[in-house]
């Protein structure tokens, strides 16, 4: 794509100064006669160097610090009360008996 471009600006940058160069040429893109006041010709900008480079005015991108994340393994190990409490501490073991 910046091949195709750089070829087509010149393309029309030497097409543009062989008009300069050839006035029968330039005449014709006129219309058939140059006018008194051709200051705003193309040809005669390029002719006298009023050719003006264009910037873009473009935002800088900033670089995305790739953030990972790691996913945490979570589980629960089920332990029944009566084996953590001693002997007569903890919940009935039967219904009934409550």
């Amino acid at each position: 794509m910046y091949a195709a471009t750089a070829v087509l600006s010149l393309a029309i940058w030497l097409f543009l100064a062989a008009a300069e160069l050839c006035t029968p040429l330039h005449a014709w893109l006129h219309g058939g006669a140059i006018p008194d006041n051709d200051d705003d010709c193309a040809i005669v900008a390029i002719a006298h160097g009023k050719v003006e480079a264009v910037t873009c005015a473009a935002p800088v991108a900033v670089a995305v610090t790739w953030i990972e994340v790691v996913p945490r393994l979570e589980f629960s190990v089920f332990h029944p009360a009566m084996v953590l409490l001693p002997d007569g501490r903890g919940p009935p073991v039967l219904p009934a008996v409550s």
